[in-house]
């Protein structure tokens, strides 16, 4: 299993650390890089972005993490690609009225990252570089990698209909 991972200009320093830590990690993922593949403050984050995309849907049960400054533009992109399921972090502020997987309220800032993966079965994680540290990033990482999809039939069924 691969784990695809690009960004632009805005991402690249932090890609390349977490290239390593990802690495590091152990998770039996091959690490393939998409770009950007030097610091190029004029590139545009869908030259990058759409490869790994394409990869990831090519690639059936690999992931991608994909790096911007909010990683909402990113995740736009990506979403384009048939197949691609792209989920935004950016915050790890609580929404005042967050529920968790179970239905119940949460304050857990991270609740979102294990919706998209046990509801939505997320192949691709996009993060922003702008908003988030590089420690809150690794753990949001992980945690989107550690977490299974349910594979409901509710689920599979609403992600049959994108």
């Amino acid at each position: 299993m691969k784990i695809y991972i690009g960004g632009d200009h805005t991402g690249y320093e932090l890609k390349e650390k977490l290239k390593i830590y990802l690495s590091e990690l152990r998770l039996g993922y091959e690490i393939v890089d998409k770009g950007a593949f030097k610091y190029d403050a004029d590139d545009d984050y869908p030259d990058f972005i759409r490869p790994v995309a394409e990869a990831v849907a090519k690639d059936q049960g690999s992931f991608g993490i994909i790096l911007g400054g909010s990683g909402q533009g990113e995740a736009m992109c990506a979403n384009r690609i048939p197949g691609i399921r792209a989920a935004v972090f950016y915050s790890e502020a609580v929404a005042q009225s967050a529920i968790n997987i179970k239905g119940e309220k949460s304050v857990d800032s991270y609740e979102i990252i294990k919706l998209a993966r046990t509801h939505n079965d997320a192949n691709i994680l996009s993060v922003s570089a702008r908003f988030l540290s590089e420690d809150q990033i690794k753990f949001a990482i992980e945690l989107f990698l550690k977490t299974e999809f349910y594979g409901d039939e509710r689920h599979k069924r609403r992600i049959d209909k994108f």
